[in-house]
């Protein structure tokens, strides 16, 4: 369906599906902590816990809920039959069971998943990171590609499908923080491509962006990630 309300209820699902999935992780985490010393689960594993659960909870299941809720909201209080483009619309939601399959398949590879917090800072996303790392960062490429045909769509949509008398200034404010958010999301979701993709490179492809011996930065990496994180949070 290209149906809005079809597809924000799709999202809406998704996001409640990947909310119990990161909730496990979550559990995982709580349990460890328990008490002091090891007890249930290897530290490795601990740490990749820690990342797919910030990554999940993040990309999947707070930002695919609030996409699904404008999805339903924004053509209702704007009085617009649907979304823009709902072939995009379709096409932005299920790109992402695809990301977060092989972002969860990561943690079935040989080295584990990815083991570097949520925010993969540099080294330790680059220099001290498992092979996974590039499966990890093709799902964040897919996630951002997702939420950029996402804001696209918004934006179109409010600039171009208001009822006559939907005057700009008769906008609801959930129609206008939705519009804010989605040239948020259009300014850093390409900041964060960049970054994972400099990640990848200086793992694999003998690059040195984050490594200091060659003239590079990890500050570096924590400016460019964050120019993406505070907007997108």
């Amino acid at each position: 369906s290209t149906n809005n309300k079809d597809i924000g209820s799709l999202y809406l699902w998704f996001s409640f599906i990947m909310f119990l999935t990161g909730g496990a992780m979550a559990m995982v985490i709580r349990a460890e902590l328990f008490q002091p010393g090891l007890q249930l689960v290897e530290p490795n594993f601990f740490n990749q816990m820690t990342t797919v659960h910030g990554l999940i909870m993040v990309f999947g299941a707070v930002m695919p809920a609030f996409t699904g809720l404008a999805n339903w909201l924004i053509p209702m209080m704007i009085g617009a039959p649907d979304m823009a483009l709902p072939r995009m619309n379709n096409w932005s939601f299920w790109i992402l069971p695809f990301a977060f399959t092989m972002l969860l398949s990561s943690l079935f590879m040989e080295g584990g998943g990815p083991n570097f917090g949520w925010t993969f800072y540099a080294p330790l996303s680059t220099t001290y990171s498992p092979d996974s790392t590039a499966l990890f960062v093709f799902a964040i490429h897919i996630m951002g590609i997702s939420s950029m045909m996402g804001a696209i769509n918004v934006i179109v949509t409010i600039v171009n499908l208001r009822a006559p008398g939907m005057t700009w200034m008769k906008l609801p404010l959930f129609v206008w923080t939705w519009l804010i958010t989605a040239f948020l999301f259009l300014a850093v979701m390409p900041v964060l491509a960049g970054a994972v993709t400099m990640v990848l490179t200086d793992k694999f492809f003998g690059t040195s962006f984050f490594d200091t011996a060659p003239g590079g930065d990890p500050v570096m990496f924590q400016h460019i990630f964050w120019f993406f994180g505070h907007p997108e949070v």
